[in-house]
């Protein structure tokens, strides 16, 4: 008897891999049985996420990508494709970075790279991705990591909240055109999580202040997005596209 989030015999493409929440996303989607590709610049870090799949039994490819070259977008695909077998049914645009500062101390160029990451990236890598699911007309599930900085002001990080804003639309866009492709297109939008990329922040005085700020006073795991995740990427969600899903302790109540 399966599990009503069983992923056997899917293929997952997992971007920003190498750490955080993409690292553990990985390894979650493989623990549901999903072979899956792993996507990131850092070769060494995605190595060692596939060791770790591979000696838990399951199957993994590391991907090096950098989401902000169209041109290797097509190419990734196919290298995960070839070393996993089958197309790659499901879609985790969770690469994003973000730039601190106030708004008249940043640059355009500051702008263009939160921009390229977390924005244009995940619609090439969606739209790629949708063109092989539906001429192998397949089912397919594309997850994109926004934040509830996508429908509420975090000081500070500008780009960030626009980029995320500008993501949540682009998730209901997809959802409602290829809505009769069979391909649902769904956002989770975490509030602050506890990572190895700020767990040093969350250590220090500034950062406790911030979390005793929060309506629970705590931090969020990153396992608390587990089922979710699973819910979207399985057979489950069938029903559900273009939801955008917060998952923040209450933290923008």
């Amino acid at each position: 008897m399966t599990t009503p989030y069983d992923l056997t015999g899917r293929v997952a493409f997992v971007t920003g891999a190498t750490s955080g929440l993409g690292r553990h996303f990985a390894k979650v989607l493989s623990a549901a049985g999903a072979a899956v590709a792993l996507a990131g610049r850092r070769i060494d870090r995605l190595k060692e996420v596939k060791a770790e799949i591979e000696a838990t039994g399951g199957k993994a490819a590391a991907i090096p990508l950098d989401v902000t070259d169209a041109k290797a977008i097509a190419p990734a695909f196919d290298k995960a494709q070839a070393e996993l077998g089958g197309t790659v049914d499901i879609l985790i645009n969770n690469a994003g970075l973000s730039r601190l500062g106030l708004a008249v101390e940043l640059t355009a160029g500051d702008f263009d790279t939160v921009m390229a990451t977390n924005l244009r990236a995940p619609f090439l890598l969606a739209t790629e991705f949708a063109r092989r699911v539906i001429a192998a007309k397949k089912e397919g599930k594309i997850v994109n990591i926004a934040s509830i900085g996508a429908f509420r002001v975090l000081p500070g990080v500008t780009p960030y909240c626009t980029s995320k804003a500008g993501l949540a639309m682009l998730t209901q866009c997809l959802a409602r055109e290829w809505v009769n492709k069979n391909i649902n297109v769904n956002a989770l939008c975490p509030g602050f999580i506890e990572t190895e990329l700020n767990d040093e922040w969350f250590a220090s005085d500034g950062g406790k202040k911030q979390i005793a700020s929060f309506p629970r006073r705590r931090l969020a795991k990153e396992a608390d997005l587990d089922g979710l995740l699973l819910l979207l990427c399985s057979d489950a969600s069938r029903t559900i596209t273009g939801s955008l899903l917060t998952i923040d302790d209450g933290q923008s109540l």
